[in-house]
């Protein structure tokens, strides 16, 4: 006969004992199954008790989460995570160097339990984890020179138990100081910074970026493209990854009038370059969060095409026929010709005649090419682009083209504008900034 649904077999550990087998009643609230654990042992005061997971991850078992407990689980008997936060509470303001470096170790790893963390920060951990940032780490670092190189790693699993203990939004960022803020931007800022320190410091300015439009304005005035450039020319991929996530951050949460401002800086920094030589040519292979955060980038980048792409082009702008015409010129090498040159009538017909062979629509007035949107005058952008940086090329396929047959053709203007068109629709310009809003509204609430 099978055992009653209700009843789990478990082994539960205690230090210094032989492990207890022990059937768990589910249906028996958790704190009389800690006082029969307790009492097995004879230990009393079973309220500062707690059981458990016995793995790598440490969790509480609690009353959310005990119906994940199986038959076969090995459970282990300790200290409540009250009194486990107020231990470690006390143990990281000790004076001893060895001492708070072991307690903040201890907390780093604690921390990732939601059940400790809550009561770790009901004891305000996160002020005085933030208070340790600010005033001693340049004390800690300076020891660190002259002691101990164990010293070196006190900012670290500071800024780690920090992380996890944020992570778990039960803290608001928008609490958060400008010294603090500084503080962690000129660990980024450094060029020789302890790898640890970086990664987690990088990490922290990501999550204030996107959980915070206030605290954006403040770490866009701390942080720099040109200082995180350089992070993306080592070797460390977690640092290149956290260092991508970082400006995705920044160019996401950048106003609009900001995000063309952004990109152009970028383009003189010669990210792209940055990123082929050093991360998609790296002799590592690109991880899978590596391959979202320049997913990421690539579709902030692209959008920033949407409003080009869904702009008419007006055919009575001059500035706008300026750019036709400039098609012609390059494409035949004409000068162009002074108003009184000829009769209105001839030169009409030759424009009629050269934009035939530039391969648009509307011979008499290409600019009406341009009124679908999509592409709008992004097709337009493109077309002068390829003319100026690939002026042999393009004059090529023009005259090639238009000396071929109507049934060879392959007209260079309408392609252009279908070709913009199709590139736009499989690289999904402008239809996934709604989505990244969405992500980040979510992150935010």
């Amino acid at each position: 006969m099978p055992p009653p649904a209700d009843i789990v077999k478990v082994a539960i550990e205690w230090p210094g004992a032989f492990p207890k087998l022990m059937e768990i009643d589910q249906k028996k609230p958790l704190s009389a199954i800690i006082k029969e654990v307790c009492e097995g042992w004879s230990l009393g005061n079973h309220e500062t008790f707690a059981l458990q997971i016995a793995d790598a991850t440490n969790f509480y078992i609690t009353e959310k989460n005990r119906n994940d407990i199986k038959n076969g689980s090995i459970l282990r008997l300790t200290t409540s995570p009250y009194q486990t936060a107020l231990q470690l509470h006390e143990r990281i303001q000790s004076s001893s160097m060895d001492a708070k470096l072991e307690a903040l170790k201890d907390l780093a790893n604690a921390s990732r339990d939601i059940t400790f963390a809550q009561e770790f920060i009901n004891l305000d951990g996160i002020s005085l984890l933030t208070q340790m940032v600010e005033s001693g780490t340049e004390r800690y670092q300076k020891l660190q020179k002259i002691m101990k190189p164990c010293f070196g790693d006190l900012l670290s699993f500071t800024l780690t138990a920090f992380v996890e203990l944020m992570d778990h939004g039960i803290v608001s960022w928008d609490t958060f100081s400008v010294a603090f803020i500084k503080k962690i931007a000129s660990y980024v800022n450094k060029s020789a910074m302890d790898t640890a320190v970086l990664q987690r410091s990088l990490a922290i300015l990501e999550s204030m970026v996107l959980n915070s439009q206030d605290l954006y304005h403040k770490v866009a005035q701390e942080i720099t493209i040109g200082q995180l450039i350089p992070h993306l020319q080592g070797t460390d991929q977690d640092i290149q990854t956290y260092t991508i996530a970082v400006i995705n951050a920044l160019f996401l949460k950048a106003p609009e009038e900001k995000r063309q401002e952004m990109a152009h800086i970028l383009a003189q920094k010669q990210l792209r370059s940055i990123i082929l030589t050093n991360v998609i040519r790296s002799p590592t292979p690109v991880n899978d969060e590596m391959a979202h955060q320049l997913y990421v980038l690539q579709v902030l980048n692209f959008n920033l095409l949407e409003d080009r792409m869904m702009t008419k082009m007006d055919p009575q702008d001059q500035a706008q026929r300026d750019i036709i015409f400039e098609l012609r010129r390059i494409a035949f090498d004409v000068e162009c010709e002074p108003n009184n040159g000829g009769s209105i009538e001839k030169r009409k017909s030759m424009y009629t005649r050269d934009y035939k062979k530039l391969g648009f629509i509307n011979h008499v007035n290409p600019a009406v090419d341009f009124t679908q949107i999509p592409p709008g005058m992004l097709a337009l952008d493109n077309m002068l682009y390829f003319a100026k940086h690939h002026q042999d090329a393009y004059i090529r396929i023009v005259l090639e083209n238009s000396s071929r047959e109507d049934k060879h053709e392959c007209p260079f203007g309408r392609s252009s504008i279908e070709l913009t068109k199709m590139l736009c629709e499989i690289l999904k310009v402008g239809e996934l900034r709604k989505s990244f809003s969405a992500k980040t509204d979510t992150v935010q609430s």
